[in-house]
């Protein structure tokens, strides 16, 4: 395809992810009102899943395809995304409030995923090889189960217990339709977006490593951006946290689980940098809400040194190319 055609399918993609995203968030806070579920619930288990398919699709065909550097990095660099680039720029957009619950739980299993990730990929096993194994595919699958089973305990024995942003009541059958609308523009969206800007990218020359951890982890990205953001605007910010903590989670135990179980990932072209960008970014999250000046308070300040991070990040992988 043409440069032109490349950058047409970029722009309707994003254009449809930020619809879709506005349509399913609206859409799933009216379900979540009328059966008296926590907003955080929903973000964690409907918004966060539908948001992140397009990581699981790019994933699992990597990994069918043997293509290491797409399936891991895609993962890698969506998540750093997340955490650094959708959570810094939603508290910029509206600072977001932290339950005492997320500080003690659902961040630790953000944390938790990232060091999932940390351990095979930088320690070497007893065959000095580094990469994530069947098992350790499976064992992350076995934790997404234990992650599932808490989220939904959460909406059995919390039903009604937070108080959630007024909001215009929309009709049960609207709200569905909503919803799954939604999702579709996002992963269309986010698959149009990914197949423009991965067209850009490869005509300029850039090695897959890069592309997996830029380019294609913010096309699929994309939806949990919007989504969040659209959340914060309309002062939900507790389904902006739900959402991010959920896709990130989701991306590592059953994404990456699933693609490892497949076909056992090595290391590739993702360097250790990567994987401690990610660790230390799960980290800084967790330090940030739980012990900043704001306690369980993600402020603006924090999130633009979050979009700081990320820039950097950034530059440094576009130095880095250069310098091979």
């Amino acid at each position: 395809m043409s440069l032109l055609i490349n950058i047409a399918l970029f722009l309707v993609g994003l254009l449809a992810i930020i619809k879709g995203a506005d349509w399913l968030t609206d859409g799933a806070a009216s379900i979540a009102e009328r059966f008296g579920i926590p907003t955080i619930v929903v973000g964690l288990t409907i918004v966060a899943i539908g948001s992140s398919a397009p990581e699981f699709v790019v994933s699992m065909v990597s990994a069918i395809q043997g293509n290491v550097d797409i399936a891991l990095g895609n993962i890698v660099g969506s998540n750093i995304f997340n955490i650094l680039g959708i959570m810094g720029i939603t508290a910029l957009v509206r600072p977001i409030v932290v339950q005492r619950a997320n500080v003690r739980y659902d961040l630790p299993f953000a944390l938790l995923s990232s060091i999932a990730v940390a351990a095979p990929t930088l320690l070497p096993n007893g065959c000095g090889e580094r990469g994530i194994s069947r098992a350790d595919g499976i064992l992350m699958l076995c934790i997404f189960a234990i992650f599932l089973s808490y989220t939904l305990a959460i909406a059995t024995n919390q039903k009604n217990s937070e108080q959630q942003p007024a909001r215009k009541e929309i009709v049960l059958w609207k709200a569905v339709t909503g919803v799954i609308i939604g999702l579709a523009f996002l992963i269309l969206g986010g698959d149009w977006l990914v197949d423009g800007a991965s067209g850009i990218a490869s005509s300029m020359g850039i090695s897959e490593s890069i592309i997996a951890l830029t380019i294609v982890s913010i096309g699929t990205s994309a939806p949990e951006l919007a989504a969040s953001v659209m959340a914060a605007k309309k002062g939900d910010t507790a389904m902006a946290l739900g959402n991010i903590v959920g896709s990130v989670v989701f991306n590592v135990f059953f994404v990456l689980g699933t693609a490892a179980a497949i076909q056992p990932l090595g290391v590739g072209g993702i360097s250790s940098v990567d994987i401690i960008v990610l660790l230390v970014s799960s980290l800084l999250l967790w330090v940030f809400c739980a012990f900043g000046k704001k306690n369980y308070t993600l402020t603006r300040s924090e999130g633009f040194i979050f979009t700081l991070l990320m820039i950097a990040y950034y530059v440094y992988l576009v130095i880095n190319e250069s310098n091979m």
